[in-house]
């Protein structure tokens, strides 16, 4: 049934063949984006024409009309849009008489649970509150007459939009401080796991205020690939409308893989490469119209000064300031010089660029769609200025991210560098992370660019932070397949064969720092030589530990912290003194603290449990600011089955969390001159909600939980019973693995797992039941993933056979899953 038979047979069937009619336009499959939505529109004009004709004719009321607004003003009604409506009429009927006609409107629509946004105003009214209210305005500039005087609502039309035209240096200031208020609330669209369709900055929101600036005649928005990104957000939002049978605009992570299959997209993944696509288009879109219209209106507010100086004549000419060979600025952009030639100059482009970066300056979107058009590509490999260039602009700061995008937006960087395409726009379902893959890299080149003053090749640095997750676009271990991509990116551009080699070490390993520094026991030798042969030298060690920084800076706030990088320095510091020759094969262990040592003795006299539990200082990060480090909880008593899962059982218990942990035994002598192991455990724990408890709580379940009349495991499965679980991402199954040579002195056993309360407890279980001693553990949370490492041995204090440490790995995962 095609739609104008659906609109017929409606005509005259009241509210509930309207009902019916729009199910069945709904329910079609062959139609979907904006002919649904226009048909949509037509429909609901067709019953609300009728609603209208039967109203003003039973009260009598002439010169009124009924006005669409807002979306359905533009024919673009969703299947969950709100009718946004306008009853204007004259001002010729009485007050009881336009009350009773809005009644006999309004009442069918909110009969049939439809949302309605709805007004009565004169013409005068109207325009009273549009100059009051801004998005009243906004909302009438797409007033569009559904019923009765036509002639009254073009009268209203022409007047609210001279009115926008005539006050548009104050309206769009204002909007645009209105749509970045908008932005700062709900985020960038393009970022977002569960982004907001309308609302987020480079949504339709955005995109409408887009209409509303081109209406003033101030600026028009670029033009390509604009309509398209704003029919894929609409089509989105049908979609997920449709799905979930809710008006809702926010793209939940549990409701994307339908919507990506009635959009008839492989998956979620593929969505939101779209969506996040569409958003981009949107935002610099946004981006170069709002700039062009300051620009313009301060030209307006000069451009009368000027005439009075210079008599009335002709205004001065606009300075043009040069950058670099064939760069200028003018009007506070970046343009070509008048003697610039792309065609010739295949370098231009990156040098416009890193003239705009460095100069903190927009570069022209009338250049970069210039140079798209006419610039030589770049002979392979690059000249040497080509690749000072790309590094100019990579260590220009946050400045670089903005010409970045410009370039981006024109497809200019997947024209330097082929292998980006993989990774643009493309989505990390990693909460931890803030980017997507490929603001991400850039983020981390950003980063990187206030670390080259600690290292000695800066150019190696930026460029390997720019491609050090390059291989997310392919399938397999990204580091791997990173390597062999950044080999021939850094080939590409011009670097020579040993600093090639270093730029592949560096992404092959940009991992290695951080995951050893809080997985692996630092005084192990082996840990440390396996750093140390995987590195290869001291300068690339520097580099190593400066793009480890700025990876997890780029990454969110969750993945670095003063506790992060004292680890790494560590680690750093200990491979250092290897690679130089200055370490022996088996360096002393780590000494106790005193601390840690007063409390090892306590325990070692008194056989029980001794507990410190320290609120610890905020220290100033690089920017000054204060950095909370957490709370710290030492616990020392004499070696003992089942310390592990009782002291992780009874901080759960307790809802303490921990972000790290560290376990040890130290060796002490007794007064019979005897060695005894006492353990030390090192924590690093936040209150889930609420305050700490006291030491001397926890020290008394502890103390119960090792007598065993503390039955933790029941106690924790009470509380979970208790508490439903919460509704939220389907985390992927645990892993446990065993380290590959990991450490002569241990078998190492891999934890990955998402965090919950009582993991850790689980896992020390798991352990204890298989039977092994737990000689140390270093357990760190990243966001809502844990990632933990266990040192064990068998009874007899030696590393696990190949086949048993197999089978433990898979004891522990079973116990998890």
């Amino acid at each position: 049934m095609t739609s104008t038979e659906v609109t017929t047979e409606s005509e005259d069937s009241g509210p509930s063949g309207y009902a019916a009619a729009r199910l069945r336009l709904l329910q079609e499959k062959a139609q979907p984006g904006p002919p649904r939505r226009a048909a949509l529109a037509s429909l609901t004009d067709d019953w609300l024409t009728a609603l209208f004709a039967t109203a003003t004719e039973q009260t009598g009321v002439r010169g009124a009309a009924l006005v669409a607004v807002g979306g359905y003003g533009r024919g673009e009604l969703s299947p969950r849009s709100d009718l946004d409506l306008v009853l204007l009429h004259d001002g010729s009927a009485d007050a009881g008489a336009i009350a009773s006609l809005a009644d006999r409107i309004w009442y069918p629509v909110w009969d049939l649970g439809l949302a309605l946004d709805h007004s009565v105003r004169t013409p005068g009214e109207a325009r009273k509150t549009a100059a009051e209210d801004l998005k009243v305005q906004l909302g009438l500039l797409d007033a569009r007459p559904v019923a009765g005087d036509r002639g009254l609502v073009a009268a209203m039309r022409t007047t609210i939009l001279a009115d926008w035209r005539n006050q548009a240096p104050k309206r769009l200031p204002a909007l645009d401080e209105l749509c970045r208020e908008r932005a700062e609330r709900q985020g960038e669209l393009q970022f977002l796991l569960e982004p907001d369709l309308k609302e987020a900055r480079g949504g339709l929101r955005d995109a409408t205020a887009l209409r509303a600036v081109a209406a003033s005649w101030v600026a028009d928005a670029p033009r390509e690939g604009l309509a398209e990104a704003r029919r894929i957000l609409l089509d989105a939002r049908d979609a997920l409308h449709l799905t979930t049978g809710r008006a809702t605009d926010r793209l939940a992570l549990q409701e994307q893989d339908q919507v990506a299959t009635a959009l008839g997209l492989l998956d979620a993944d593929a969505l939101l490469r779209q969506v996040y696509e569409a958003a981009r288009t949107v935002s610099y879109a946004t981006d170069v119209t709002w700039r062009e219209v300051h620009r313009v209106l301060r030209a307006r507010s000069v451009r009368p000064r000027l005439r009075a100086m210079l008599g009335g004549g002709k205004t001065a000419a606009t300075e043009r300031n040069p950058l670099a060979e064939g760069v200028v600025e003018a009007d506070g952009e970046v343009v070509l010089a008048r003697t610039a030639r792309p065609e010739r100059d295949a370098v231009l482009v990156l040098r416009a660029a890193a003239a705009a970066a460095q100069s903190e300056l927009p570069i022209s979107r009338h250049v970069v769609r210039h140079l798209a058009a006419a610039a030589r590509p770049l002979p392979v490999p690059w000249p040497a200025e080509a690749r000072e260039e790309l590094v100019t602009l990579l260590g220009a700061g946050e400045a670089t991210i903005p010409v970045w995008e410009a370039l981006e937006a024109e497809g200019l960087i997947t024209r330097l560098l082929p292998d980006w395409e993989r990774v643009h726009c493309r989505p990390q379902r990693n909460p931890v992370h803030t980017w997507t893959v490929d603001r991400h890299l850039v983020e981390a080149a950003v980063r990187a660019s206030s670390l080259t003053r600690r290292v000695g090749r800066p150019d190696l640095l930026l460029v390997a932070a720019l491609l050090h997750d390059i291989g997310k676009g392919w399938p397999g271990d990204h580091s791997v397949a990173g390597e062999v991509i950044a080999r021939d990116v850094a080939a590409r551009i011009g670097f020579d064969q040993h600093d090639v080699g270093v730029i592949a070490t560096l992404v092959r390993h940009h991992l290695l720092l951080v995951e050893t520094a809080t997985r692996r026991d630092l005084d192990d030798p082996a840990t440390v030589r396996s750093v140390a042969t995987a590195v290869g030298s001291a300068s690339t060690l520097e580099l190593l530990h400066a793009l480890t920084e700025a990876d997890a800076l780029a990454t969110g706030p969750a993945a670095w912290s003063t506790w992060r990088a004292s680890l790494v320095a560590d680690l750093v510091t200990r491979v250092a003194a290897v690679l130089a020759g200055e370490a022996t094969a088996d360096p002393e262990p780590v000494e106790p603290s005193a601390e840690q040592e007063r409390l090892a003795i306590e325990a070692l006299r008194t056989g029980e449990p001794v507990l410190a539990l320290h609120a610890q200082a905020e220290t100033p990060n690089e920017d000054g600011e204060p950095e909370p480090i957490g709370v710290e909880l030492l616990i020392a008593l004499p070696d003992r089955p089942g310390v592990l899962p009782a002291a992780a059982g009874v901080l759960a218990l307790h809802r303490l969390t921990v972000r790290a942990a560290d376990l040890r035994a130290v060796e002490l002598p007794t007064e019979l001159g005897e060695c005894v192991d006492v353990l030390l455990l090192s924590w690093r724990v936040a209150a889930e909600y609420g305050s700490l408890p006291q030491a001397a709580r926890l020290r008394a379940d502890l103390v119960r939980a090792l007598d065993g009349s503390l039955d933790i495991p029941a106690r924790l499965a009470e509380r979970e019973a208790a508490y439903p679980r919460r509704r939220g991402v389907k985390a992927p199954p645990p892993r446990v693995t065993v380290a590959a040579a990991g450490s002569r002195l241990a078998t190492v056993i891999e934890v990955r797992a998402q965090d919950a309360p009582g993991l850790l407890h689980r896992i020390g279980r798991a352990l204890e039941q298989s039977a092994v001693r737990v000689r140390s553990a270093h357990v760190s949370t990243l966001g809502a993933n844990a990632v933990d490492a266990f040192y064990v041995t068998g009874a007899d204090g030696e590393p696990l056979s190949d086949a048993r440490a197999t089978e433990l790995a898979r004891e522990v995962e079973r116990a998890l899953g």
